[in-house]
């Protein structure tokens, strides 16, 4: 190869993963999404700090995936019967540019610690009648 060759060589390949990885990432979205039990949401990874991703209702758990990855291991896996629902409220102006626009941000406690998530509001209704669809406590062996 001349002196050009091996550099164009180098960088074709480098592009060529670049854009695989971002088909890879667009697929899974779009598997995820296709999925029954699965919605759009952002959680908030420390104060003022958001991630987006997509949520999945599991039997007895709700799981995070974060959108900008190709891994099938959920970032962030909540066990259903420590999810307390404490509510929602409308974006504040600091974060209302970091999460999806129509979106509400909703409170959730998870074994004392409380978990912030953005959802538009039609996942939420869903999100709260999923949480209070579980069995009831004392009966069978959930909690």
């Amino acid at each position: 190869m001349n002196d050009v060759g091996l550099p164009f060589a180098i960088l074709a390949a480098a592009l060529l993963l670049i854009l695989m990885a971002l088909g890879a990432m667009g697929l899974r979205r779009f598997q995820l999404r296709r999925a029954l039990g699965t919605f759009d949401a952002s959680i908030s990874t420390a104060p003022g700090r958001w991630m987006m991703g997509v949520c999945r209702y599991g039997e007895n758990h709700l799981e995070f995936l974060r959108l900008f990855s190709v891994s099938p291991v959920p970032r962030r896996r909540f066990v259903r019967s420590s999810l307390e629902l404490r509510g929602w409220r409308d974006p504040l102006d600091e974060e209302s540019g970091r999460i999806q626009p129509g979106s509400v941000v909703v409170t959730l406690d998870y074994r004392g610690e409380s978990v912030l998530l953005a959802m538009d509001y039609g996942a939420y209704t869903g999100l709260s009648s999923w949480l209070e669809a579980g069995p009831v406590v004392g009966v069978g062996t959930w909690r």
